[in-house]
């Protein structure tokens, strides 16, 4: 593979990376304490959970996060936190690929109707399984320096 300035397995890196603090976005943006006090991240989704035209997201939503709002908060929050921190670092990077992929897929399922956020959503999707079939942890990663994968 030719590349300009970098080996292609560093450019890999380097998608891995910004998909990384992408996350690290999410997570640093979120108001914690409105998340965690008041319940307004979880309080949102629950509405547009609501008005979603499908029976299974209304279904599976009001099963798994409507009963448990707080919890919910911490896991959205952390796991956003947690594949940010992982894919920087290159940390158990498969790992975090797959789990980022089915996070973005759940986000893009219970907003469907909300177009601003589907490229976003799509855009990470896509870039999770690129890095993910690109092994981009061959590069600049804990995996790599520790042998993992």
């Amino acid at each position: 593979m030719d590349a300009i300035g970098l080996s292609g397995a560093e450019w890999f890196a380097v998608l891995r990376i910004g998909l990384g603090l992408w996350w690290l976005e999410s997570w640093r943006h979120k108001d914690k304490k409105e998340w965690f006090e008041r319940g307004t991240g979880i309080a949102w989704a629950v509405d547009v959970a609501e008005k979603h035209r499908w029976n299974v997201v209304r279904g599976g939503f009001d099963v798994v996060v409507k009963p448990r709002p707080r919890t919910m908060a911490y896991v959205v929050v952390y796991a956003e936190l947690a594949l940010g921190l992982g894919l920087v670092a290159g940390f158990l990077t498969p790992v975090a690929l797959v789990g980022g992929l089915l996070l973005n897929l759940l986000y893009f399922t219970l907003m469907i109707h909300d177009w601003a956020e589907q490229g976003q959503n799509a855009m990470m999707a896509l870039i999770s399984v690129v890095a993910l079939f690109a092994l981009s942890w061959q590069s600049w990663s804990l995996d790599a320096a520790l042998g993992l994968f």
